[in-house]
């Protein structure tokens, strides 16, 4: 993103605020609560949550939905640029502050932190060095209504859109060293196990780093299901597929269509013992 002009931050803003005012084209008896555009984004990965999310084919899943989206915007927002990337990599320690980071400009970038709501720390899904929970106070998506979430709700539950960053969980994970080890691995299983990490704040990658630093506990990116409410999502994942490019354009003969993993999420938790 840091290399789009102030015209073309200002043309992908417009194209996503457009896409928030265009009337849903999902069936009620789908998703209930959708009433634009974007809840069809939303309502889509809310309902195969299970079956995108630590299996083997959660990289091209969300390669695919991060383009059907971005297709969105140009065919149907008159948006002309390739959707960006988010390179978190400049925003943490050595190399930048994650709270500065021009994502979170309220001029040219998708607005900030929201203030701070107190929770029971000691709750093990409280994450660590949460420094937000409620809804977010700069534009340009201050007024921007979420409807889908929390969890797998799609019946209908309005409210704001709200973020809660970790700088601390943010520079834990996705700093350059943990892109490196990323990138290092040998084949596709370890690449995408290292990716996205274990169910677990102790185990997470550049993934979960990306969703648990702006979204904290009480952020939409932190929600497994509902994490593209937040515009932010699509951005992320831009960068995560930039990396996966980027290992398979290594070795492009054998990593082109090397993949391999579970097929859904129940499967790893029964291989891991985390099944009860």
């Amino acid at each position: 993103m840091r290399k789009l002009s102030n015209l073309q931050e200002s043309e992908l803003i417009s194209a996503v605020q457009c896409i928030i005012t265009k009337p849903s084209i999902t069936p009620k008896s789908i998703a209930p609560g959708v009433v634009i555009r974007y809840d069809d984004f939303i309502h889509t990965h809310i309902l195969q949550t299970f079956q995108i999310h630590y299996v083997g084919h959660f990289l091209p899943w969300h390669r695919y939905f991060t383009s059907v989206y971005e297709n969105a915007l140009r065919n149907e927002c008159g948006y002309k640029g390739a959707h960006p990337y988010w390179d978190w990599t400049l925003d943490v320690p050595p190399h930048g502050t994650f709270v500065n980071s021009p994502v979170f400009d309220s001029f040219h970038g998708f607005g900030g932190n929201g203030p701070f709501v107190a929770i029971d720390d000691t709750n093990p899904f409280a994450v660590p060095g949460r420094t937000g929970g409620g809804c977010i106070t700069t534009d340009p998506f201050v007024n921007m209504t979420v409807r889908m979430g929390p969890q797998s709700d799609v019946l209908g539950n309005p409210r704001c859109l709200s973020r809660d960053f970790s700088p601390y969980f943010a520079g834990r994970y996705l700093g350059k060293n943990q892109t490196q080890l990323t990138l290092s691995q040998v084949n596709y299983r370890w690449f995408d196990r290292i990716i996205e990490g274990g169910p677990s704040f102790d185990a997470s990658g550049i993934h979960g780093g990306g969703h648990y630093g702006v979204g904290g506990t009480l952020g939409e990116m932190g929600d497994l299901y509902n994490s593209p409410a937040d515009p932010i999502f699509y951005m992320h994942h831009a960068n995560l597929d930039r990396v996966w490019w980027s290992w398979q354009a290594k070795n492009l003969s054998a990593r082109l269509a090397d993949i391999s993993g579970p097929i859904i999420l129940i499967m790893i938790m029964s291989s891991e013992g985390t099944l009860p």
